[in-house]
């Protein structure tokens, strides 16, 4: 007990003492939380004052952000793509060409720096000219010239690439080679087919006969560092995007080409269980086609030149034709090197996976949505047409053009979508477009062919636009409403695309960019000036943008155009409002000062 005391003991006498300390911070505090307030009372009043006077007063609400500058990069970044990078490929796998798929920078390793154009860089060749020819200078690679010069891809004579429009299955030339295709599928030419793909495109030679026979094409390859297939391509003013089928989805809805194409694409169909092909599967119309030319078709007569046995391209022959009669597709027809196939046109086939456990492969489970397609890993099983659609097959689709003004029955799947507001949509694009001209008289010229529009609701602009000579790259935000399968159901093409990231396409491949409110809307996800710098990498030189936004970000934009050597000019909309804004802008072509500078 004696020690309990005396423990007790002390610890009240050490408790007298804790207790005015105690009180006295509690006194303090409170002190201070008084006088605090009345200060920051009278300092709230004092911020209402100002507001409220200064709402009467022209005053710049412009959003304020610290000023930037921008350093040129080294002249060994002229062709930089930040998320499909060579200098990063070692990072990762190579199992089914992973490495080439979309890797972007993390923020703290992104370049801020602008791209330079390579040395002799000249304004490109314009259009219809430039589909058989291209500046040297403008896209120096000679691999090609030197390993398929028996093909007759492209030549180099003298400053210039000369595009005679061969290839590894049609040598001869592309034209005679779509004849072909034409006579095998004649919905290439009644306007039953308007959009296509091609995947491993080459030059893209097949997509450019084909703008001539009323079909559009997106000309889909990978990066590497010697072809720069989708280069020359957009180069050629040939629609064109860099991508790759491994292990992810294509940024495509699902039903939308009309017809889809290899040419010896080195795709392995068959193998992984099938996902390519299934992928193919998912982005292609009901009653669309797929045609293959190069191995295994035709082995009978080609299995000799592919250091290969007759036995074993038989086998892969069939195999392919086992894999795609389990998607539902058809032997459509047959000829020489070319072989189509049609996917069914409506879903009864498909019943026979629901009622079949064994069947392989299996129907995708409800949880998978059909048009998620960015960075949605590849699933080996069966995308099925939702049932509800009736008039989205390639047969139920008006015929282009009737097609492009029509409304899609897919826009009912959009949150507020019907046909009213279809039909206005398109009057507000009409009067936009004839204003935008008024403004850029460029437009509808030689002077611009490849065009982006940035974050489209329903493709209206490229729409009013389809007169012109030019195509229109159309990107739908991934994190937007759906709207991109409208877009391909009126004909036209497009991507989804998140622009807190860089695009996937080579620098200088643009020249006309156009933004409708997109820093309004991803101003919280992304920030300005590395959108910006994103939009200067793939603008040409002397090329323009057209920016449509609200007054509050108009002064913040045109000041970070200035860094990045653009020339601003500020224009009232059609319907002159005051709370937006539109900014005309041209980009200066320059060239690099320092060519060893380090990239910041």
């Amino acid at each position: 007990m004696k020690y309990k005391d005396e423990k007790y003991e002390k610890a009240e006498k050490g408790s007298l003492k804790v207790l005015p300390k105690t009180v006295l911070l509690i006194l303090l505090c409170g002190l201070s939380f008084y006088l605090g307030g009345l200060y920051c009372g009278k300092n709230k009043l004092e911020v209402n004052n100002v507001a409220k006077a200064g709402s009467s007063l022209d005053v710049d609400n412009s959003p304020q952000v610290k000023s930037v500058s921008f350093t040129e990069c080294s002249s060994d970044y002229q062709d930089y793509t930040p998320c499909t990078d060579p200098r990063k490929w070692k990072k990762y796998g190579t199992h089914r060409l992973t490495f080439m798929e979309r890797h972007c920078p993390p923020v703290f390793d992104r370049k801020q720096c602008l791209v330079p154009p390579p040395n002799g860089y000249k304004p490109p060749i314009r259009w219809p000219k430039s589909k058989n020819e291209c500046w040297y200078r403008n896209v120096p690679y000679d691999w090609i010239n030197k390993q398929k010069s028996n093909q007759h891809w492209l030549k180099k004579e003298g400053e210039k690439f000369i595009f005679p429009g061969g290839g590894t299955m049609f040598p001869n030339g592309v034209s005679a080679y779509v004849d072909l295709m034409q006579n095998l599928i004649p919905e290439m030419k009644d306007g039953t087919i308007r959009t296509a793909i091609d995947t491993g495109c080459g030059v893209a030679s097949w997509g450019g006969d084909l703008l001539d026979r009323g079909i559009l094409t997106v000309s889909l390859a990978p990066r590497d560092n010697h072809e720069a297939q989708v280069q020359f391509a957009l180069e050629r003013g040939i629609p064109a995007i860099l991508g790759i089928i491994s292990t992810q989805r294509l940024p495509f809805p699902s039903n939308s080409f009309d017809l889809a194409h290899c040419s010896r694409c080195l795709i392995p169909w068959t193998e992984f269980g099938g996902v390519y092909l299934l992928e193919i599967h998912r982005i292609l119309r009901p009653g669309g086609f797929w045609v293959l030319s190069g191995p295994p078709v035709n082995y009978e007569n080609r299995w000799k030149g592919w250091d290969t046995t007759v036995e074993e391209q038989r086998s892969n022959y069939e195999k392919l034709q086992d894999l795609l009669s389990s998607m539902c597709f058809k032997l459509y027809a047959k000829k020489d090197d070319i072989a189509v196939w049609q996917k069914s046109p409506d879903n009864t086939c498909y019943n026979k996976l629901s009622n079949d456990p064994d069947a392989y492969p299996p129907k995708c489970d409800d949880s998978l949505e059909p048009d998620s397609a960015w960075y949605t890993p590849l699933r080996p099983c069966v995308v099925v047409p939702s049932p509800k659609l009736k008039k989205t097959d390639l047969e139920s689709t008006p015929k282009w053009p009737e097609r492009l003004h029509s409304t899609p029955e897919r826009i009912s799947d959009v949150p507020g979508g019907n046909g009213g507001l279809f039909k206005r949509d398109n009057s507000k694009w009409k009067t936009r477009a004839k204003h935008y001209k008024k403004l850029l008289p460029a437009i509808g010229s030689d002077k611009i062919r490849n065009v982006m529009d940035m974050n489209t609701a329903y493709g209206g602009l490229a729409a009013a636009l389809v007169d012109d000579p030019l195509w229109v790259m159309n990107v739908v935000s991934s994190y937007a409403a759906n709207t991109l399968p409208v877009v391909f159901d009126r004909g036209l093409i497009g991507t989804y695309h998140d622009w807190c990231e860089a695009f996937s396409t080579y620098p200088r491949t643009y020249d006309l960019l156009h933004v409708d409110g997109l820093f309004t809307s991803e101003n919280q996800r992304c920030e300005m000036k590395y959108v910006m710098l994103e939009m200067d990498r793939i603008l040409r030189p002397s090329g323009y943008a057209i920016i449509r936004e609200s007054s509050y970000f108009a002064d913040t934009i045109a000041s970070v155009a200035k860094e990045l050597r653009w020339s601003c000019r500020k224009e009232k909309t059609e319907s002159e409002s005051e709370s937006e804004k539109l900014l005309i802008c041209q980009k200066k072509l320059w060239y690099s000062s320092n060519a060893t500078s380090e990239t910041k």
